[in-house]
């Protein structure tokens, strides 16, 4: 009886380790069937190979050695000879396994403290597997913990199964947490690391506040309200955009709730901060206005290849549209994607009236002709005399004062400079020893090839090997500040998608890649078996 006890009590050690670790029992048994493994190992030699099982349902436990069948035997505590193994299993061929049952043991002390050894380490290791399996879908949900410490700023949070951490830049400026507090944040990853699995939680990431109005708002829940966008400056101030699916619901209102019930709840989990709700809108001029309230904006002005809009507002509104510290325009432009210029009316005034000052300037030196002449062209909007030489002959006889005649004249002049200029450019271009070749790529002009030249990208494979950033430059968001970058054709207006397709055309005709790889040919859905199709009617 006292060899029943004991199984019995195996599997009841077993369930109850199961139990508290959250584990599959079944793993726990494997366990403590790997540590009686090792510790027979460690009577019968290390280089025996014994495999141990445990019952479930009984606590029986059985001890064999496993003995690979071969010719001719070099070790006898791995291996046995065929005609023995066929007195066994007499269908058993070379390179087959067979077990021999081997006694019941009783472990010493050390023997024990290995297997104990073995079970802690097993169940540990399933212990963190089961807390990193469950928590790694749940990156983006809001999880409650009570706070278990806090160490240089960090808050080590207990979540019940498991404990996470939230990193002192990842919580709201000026929160204290104690022992025992209750705290709630968002999971923002999960990653499996050599000390176990670990969670990082974060109260300033924008998608907090995002869960915390879908929570607040039974709307954004169901999937009437959706939330577009949102900007935050943790513990100061946030910026949210949201849209509505049903016209008869405002989103905005939805969001703000009954004398401000719903926003409060936010705003009170987060620590006071001011959250500015904002509607969405598909056209970029007038979610961009709306994203600079409380600011009035009197103009808007986009590039939307350099996804970059200036923004005019009224003298008395500069203040109040950058913000303290530029807190509100950063906001902004996180919210929108989009780079904003703010600049006042007498600003914007100023710029025109300079622009207007070059460009009769320009006129006057390229086209020869009095600065009367010169200012009715940049006037009529006219800035480059690339526009003068190649528009139609009507928009500039149609201008008052200006004949059919005058207009012949002005674009013969126009293209003429720009003959002359083409032929110096290109003079440069030979100087700099930039290849012909490089005109084959459709859209590069030989002001381009200079440009190119003075950085030495001089051949088809030279200019391959360049990004669209290396031609058309890049930005970077650094602590809500956007630092800009020049590229090689900067001043030529490039777009983004117009260089990438100019470094493909070098690349195919450089060899580099083929035009199969580039446009693949589209896969034809597989069609049914008919007899299938008339199988299944």
């Amino acid at each position: 009886m006292a060899v029943s006890a004991n199984r019995l009590e195996l599997l009841q050690i077993a369930d109850a380790v199961a139990r508290e670790k959250a584990i599959d029992r079944q793993i726990v048994i494997q366990a403590m069937a790997d540590a009686i493994q090792k510790a027979a190992r460690s009577r019968y030699g290390l280089e025996t190979n014994i495999r141990a099982d445990i019952d479930p349902k009984t606590g029986e436990i059985s001890l064999q050695r496993i003995l690979e069948v071969v010719d001719h035997v070099e070790d006898y505590s791995t291996q046995i000879a065929l005609e023995l193994a066929r007195d066994k299993e007499p269908d058993i061929q070379i390179g087959d396994s067979v077990s021999e049952q081997l006694p019941p043991m009783d472990f010493g002390r050390i023997a024990a403290q290995s297997a104990k050894q073995v079970i802690v380490q097993k169940v540990r290791e399933a212990e963190r597997d089961r807390q990193y399996d469950e928590f790694k879908d749940r990156i983006g949900e809001i999880v409650n913990g009570t706070v278990k410490r806090v160490e240089y700023g960090n808050v080590i949070v207990d979540l019940g199964r498991a404990e996470a951490i939230i990193r002192r830049d990842e919580t709201i400026p000026r929160e204290n947490f104690r022992y025992g507090d209750r705290v709630r944040a968002y999971i923002h990853d999960v990653r499996r690391e050599q000390r176990g699995p670990q969670i990082f939680l974060s109260r300033t990431h924008p998608e907090f506040m995002s869960k915390l109005f879908t929570m607040e708002v039974p709307e954004i829940y169901d999937g009437v309200i959706q939330i577009k966008s949102v900007a935050r400056d943790a513990g100061s101030r946030a910026k949210i955009a949201v849209i509505s699916n049903d016209s008869s619901i405002d989103p905005v209102g939805a969001c703000v709730g009954m004398r401000g019930s719903r926003v409060q709840a936010v705003v009170a989990e987060l620590q006071g901060e001011k959250i500015d709700i904002i509607p969405w809108s598909a056209d970029a001029a007038s979610f961009i206005v709306n994203a600079l309230q409380p600011a009035e904006v009197a103009k808007v002005v986009l590039d939307e290849d350099a996804e970059r809009i200036e923004v005019v507002v009224p003298d008395d509104q500069l203040s109040l549209a950058i913000g303290r510290r530029g807190q509100n325009v950063r906001l902004a432009s996180q919210l929108t994607g989009w780079d904003i210029d703010i600049m006042t009316e007498q600003e914007e005034s100023e710029r025109r009236q300079a622009e207007f000052v070059e460009n009769t300037s320009r006129f006057m030196e390229t086209l020869n002709v009095d600065e009367m002449v010169a200012q009715l062209l940049a006037s009529e909007g006219f800035a480059s005399v690339d526009e003068v030489a190649y528009v139609e002959a009507e928009e500039i006889s149609s201008i008052d004062g200006f004949d059919e005649t005058t207009a012949e004249e002005l674009q013969a002049r126009a293209r003429e400079f720009l003959e002359r200029q083409e032929a110096e450019l290109d003079a440069e271009r030979k100087k700099l020893e930039v290849a012909d070749e490089l005109r084959e790529i459709e859209g590069i002009t030989t002001a381009m090839m200079v440009a190119l030249g003075k950085e030495e990208i001089k051949t088809i494979e030279d200019f391959a090997g360049c990004a669209a950033d290396d031609l058309v430059g890049w930005t970077e968001r650094k602590a809500g500040e956007t630092e800009r970058f020049s590229g090689f054709l900067d001043s030529f207006g490039l777009s983004r998608v117009q260089a990438e397709e100019m470094v493909m055309q070098a690349r195919l005709k450089a060899g580099w890649v083929t035009e199969e790889e580039l446009n693949p040919p589209e896969e034809e859905p597989e069609q049914e078996d008919s007899t299938e199709q008339t199988a299944e009617a």
